[in-house]
């Protein structure tokens, strides 16, 4: 069993920055999959970024240059730094990990 809790979120300007960290139990979690999803009201749950065991990483188009996913597997730690953001990026963000578990989500905002 792997417990994943995400952190970071929050209320945030247009044009201004959070990074999100997603924390992991189990020794497992440094050798997998770990992705960031997210949701907005009334609308499906979609990866944003995805970051392989060893290091691969890809993302949607719509954050493509402003966001950057990373991973610290001494820490059994993923990170999602946001940069650039935009009102279209608010949404409730889920850490994914081994495509089998699921964070509660954290709330990010961004309006002025």
């Amino acid at each position: 069993q792997v417990q994943v809790v995400e952190s970071g979120g929050g209320l945030v300007q247009p044009g201004g920055s959070l990074r999100l960290s997603c924390a992991a139990s189990g020794s497992i979690f440094s050798t997998v999959t770990v992705a960031w999803y997210r949701q907005a009201p009334g609308k499906w749950r979609n990866m944003v970024a995805r970051i392989t065991r060893d290091g691969r990483t890809n993302y949607a188009d719509s954050v493509k240059g402003r966001f950057a996913i990373s991973r610290d597997n001494d820490k059994n730690m993923v990170y999602l730094e946001m940069n650039s953001l935009k009102p279209e990026d608010t949404a409730v963000y889920y850490c994914y990990a081994a495509d089998a578990y699921w964070g509660q989500g954290t709330q990010v905002t961004v309006s002025s």
